[in-house]
């Protein structure tokens, strides 16, 4: 059965000598697999350019019960973005949070609240041009909201430490090792105020974001199961310095 829903990419690779397969983030389904043809003539209907981490396409798409790997009918641009193509840092911010994705969202499940929030995201990255060494540590911030993984500040105090375990702030150490010092807690105060519009307002060193970041990620690693490594985690702390 055809239809027609909107997607994000997310990645996309080699399946066999005439497809790829790509994953793509729906509107109307979730996360889905899609057999991509590799050909590049100029009869090809669908063009395999238009597949980069974080595109937005309007697609046609057959979807049948069971099939794993669904097939693509048609592929237009949804959103152009041309300031993110011939940006470096954007370049490198789409592909590190796409990467994420990937390893994030991983069920089929319908989230028309979550897709919207990632559309609006990457339409803020392709505009922004303030603040962008904040943009990732906004957009994961953001997202555990999406995901009911967002932090407890309830019982935010100076002293506290705070449980990644369990999301919360706590008065006495933990019995386990996944809790950060009251030192760093300052950094858990911006997380209630940073957003797109203000995040060139938080100015952090090269040090201090990266620290910030490493704390998401392992706070991501605690609450998503079978989280490894990401590939372009080191790229990204470069382009940021």
């Amino acid at each position: 059965m055809h239809h027609k829903t909107q997607g994000i990419i997310l990645n996309t690779s080699k399946y066999n000598d005439r497809y790829s397969i790509t994953h793509v983030f729906t509107r109307d389904f979730g996360r889905m697999a899609y057999l991509l043809p590799r050909s590049k003539g100029k009869k090809q209907k669908i063009k395999t350019s238009l597949f980069y981490p974080f595109s937005v396409l309007d697609l046609e798409v057959e979807h049948l019960p069971l099939r794993e790997i669904q097939r693509l009918k048609e592929a237009e641009v949804a959103i152009p973005l041309h300031n993110m193509a011939m940006n470096i840092t954007k370049v490198s911010l789409a592909f590190f949070l796409s990467e994420f994705l990937s390893v994030v969202l991983r069920e089929p499940d319908r989230n028309e609240y979550l897709y919207d929030f990632v559309r609006n995201s990457i339409e803020t990255l392709e505009i922004t041009e303030k603040g962008l060494g904040n943009f990732h540590l906004t957009f994961m911030i953001e997202l555990t909201r999406f995901l009911g993984i967002y932090p407890n500040m309830d019982n935010y105090a100076n002293n506290a430490y705070f449980d990644l375990l369990n999301g919360e702030f706590v008065s006495q150490t933990p019995l386990h090792t996944h809790f950060l010092p009251y030192t760093q807690n300052v950094y858990l105060s911006y997380f209630q105020r940073i957003n797109y519009g203000n995040m060139h307002l938080f100015r952090f060193t090269h040090s201090e974001r990266n620290t910030i970041l490493d704390t998401l990620l392992t706070y991501y690693r605690l609450h998503v199961w079978d989280f490894p490594p990401l590939k372009s985690l080191e790229v990204l702390r470069e382009v940021g310095r």
